[in-house]
C-alpha cells in the first residue's frame, strides 16, 4: 500500500511537476528580492520574471489585449472578491446560480446586504447545467453582469461559456467566469467574449498556493478594492489608474509567479507547437483525456452500486473528472475517514464549499457527499485501490 492516494485534486492538484518545485526553490534563492521598486539588477531581472508570466497566461487564456491586464492576487476568491466588490454598486443586479461556491455566494451576499445589491440564484436544470433560457429569464433593467463557474466543484458539469457569452453580449451585460476548476483542466478562451477571468494557480495550471490571479478585459475597468505602494507614482496619493497597478498593491508572491511561470513552460512542453496558445489548447485537452479515463472507469463502476447515488451524470454532457457520490445509511465524513484511516485515500466529504449546488441535489441535509477528484498523475493502479476500498466499505 502506498502512503497516500490521492483523489482530491479538485482542492489542489497533487504533486507537482518537478520542475515547479525547483524552479521555485532555485528562483526565490537567486531573486527573491522586491520587484519593482528597486533599480538594481537582482529586482530588475525579477520584474522580467513577472512581466513574462504575465504574458504567458494572457496566451494561455487567449486574451487578445495588453498583458499587463493579467493581474495576480492570493487565490480565486480574492480575484472574485476583487471583481464582484469593483465592479457593482448600489442597486445593481446580478445574476448567478445554486451552482457557484460561496467565493461568490458569500461576496454577492455581503453585496446584498450592505451595498442594496439584488441578487438572483438561477438553478441547474435535470443535466446540472444552466440553460440560457433560464439566464435570459433572469435579467431585469438593471441587471449589470452574469457570473458563473465554468465547471461545477461538486459534480464536474462544464457550462457553455461561449452561448453564455453571446448572451451577456446580446444584453450589454458584463460576463464574469469563475476558472477555477477548468483552468488548465479544459481550453478557456477569453475571446469567446469573457470580460472578466479570474483563476487560481494551485489546482490545473499545477502552480503553488497562495498565487491567482485574473484577467480583465479591455472593456472593463475595475474600480480598486484595496490600496498601497505599487513602485510607481509613489507622489499620488491615490491609486494608480493603470493595470496592473490599478489592482495589485504591495509585494507580489515571487515563489508563487515563478511556480506559475515553470508550470506553464511545463504544460506547453506536454504538447509543443509554434505558439503559446494553441500548445497550451492541445496539452490541456491531453490532461483532461487522462482525467477522464480515470472518472469514467470510477463512474462505471459505482453507477450500478447498490446503496450509492451519483450526483448527475457524465451522459449528461461535458464534465470535468470531478464527481461527488453518496452512500445509504452512511454519512459523508463518515465514509471519507475511514477512507483515509483504512485506505490511505484522500478525499473531500461535506458541501464543498457549494451549500447551494447541495441543495439542489437534495444533499445539503446529509452532510453533504463524497467528493473524488483524480488528477493528470493519478494512476491505474491508484484507481484499483479506490475501487477495492468502496466495494469493501459500502457491502
Amino acid at each position: 500500500m502506498k502512503d497516500n492516494y490521492y483523489f482530491d485534486n479538485a482542492a489542489t492538484t497533487w504533486p507537482k511537476p518537478e520542475t515547479v518545485y525547483q524552479f521555485m526553490d532555485s528562483f526565490f534563492r537567486s531573486h527573491g528580492v522586491n520587484p519593482g521598486r528597486s533599480g538594481h539588477t537582482l529586482a530588475v531581472e525579477a520584474e522580467q520574471m513577472i512581466v513574462e508570466t504575465r504574458r504567458l497566461l494572457a496566451q494561455f487564456f487567449n486574451h487578445q489585449g495588453d498583458p499587463s491586464r493579467v493581474v495576480f492576487t492570493q487565490n480565486a476568491t480574492d480575484s472574485l472578491n476583487m471583481a464582484l466588490q469593483g465592479l457593482l454598486r448600489e442597486g445593481d443586479h446580478v445574476i448567478t446560480t445554486q451552482l457557484e461556491h460561496n467565493a461568490v455566494l458569500r461576496t454577492c451576499s455581503h453585496l446584498q446586504r450592505d451595498r442594496g445589491l439584488s441578487v438572483t440564484l438561477v438553478a441547474p436544470n435535470d443535466t446540472g447545467c444552466i440553460s440560457c433560457e433560464s439566464l435570459e429569464a433572469a435579467i431585469k433593467k438593471n441587471t449589470r453582469a452574469i457570473v458563473i463557474n465554468h465547471a461545477s466543484n461538486v459534480t464536474g458539469a462544464v457550462q457553455d461559456i461561449e452561448a453564455i457569452a453571446a448572451l451577456a453580449k446580446a444584453h450589454q451585460l458584463i460576463f464574469i467566469v469563475d476558472s477555477a476548476q477548468t483552468a488548465g483542466v479544459l481550453p478557456v478562451d477569453m475571446s469567446c467574449g469573457i470580460d472578466v477571468l479570474t483563476f487560481t494557480g494551485h489546482k490545473g495550471l499545477f502552480g503553488p498556493m497562495g498565487i491567482g490571479g485574473m484577467v480583465v478585459g479591455e472593456s472593463v475597468e475595475l474600480m480598486p478594492t484595496r490600496f498601497g505602494g505599487t513602485g510607481v507614482d509613489s507622489a499620488s496619493v491615490y491609486q494608480p489608474d493603470e493595470y496592473p497597478h490599478r489592482l495589485e498593491s504591495g509585494t507580489v508572491s515571487i515563489p508563487g509567479i515563478a511556480g506559475l511561470n515553470a508550470a506553464q513552460k511545463w504544460i506547453a512542453g506536454l504538447s509543443p507547437a509554434d505558439d503559446h496558445w494553441t500548445a497550451c489548447k492541445n496539452a490541456v485537452n491531453t490532461i483532461h483525456a487522462a482525467e477522464m479515463r480515470h472518472s469514467e472507469r470510477i463512474w462505471q463502476h459505482l453507477q450500478g452500486k447498490a446503496g450509492v447515488t451519483l450526483l448527475g451524470s457524465l451522459a449528461d454532457g461535458p464534465h470535468v473528472a470531478t464527481l461527488s457520490f453518496t452512500v445509504a445509511g452512511m454519512p459523508a465524513q463518515q465514509l471519507a475517514e475511514m477512507m483515509d484511516a483504512d485506505y490511505h485515500i484522500c478525499v473531500r466529504a461535506g458541501l464543498h464549499c457549494a451549500p447551494q449546488a447541495h441543495k439542489a441535489y437534495d444533499t445539503d441535509t446529509g452532510g453533504g457527499a463524497v467528493r473524488l477528484s483524480p488528477g493528470y498523475f493519478t494512476e491505474p493502479e491508484d484507481v484499483d485501490h479506490l475501487l477495492t476500498a468502496v466495494d469493501e466499505l459500502c457491502t
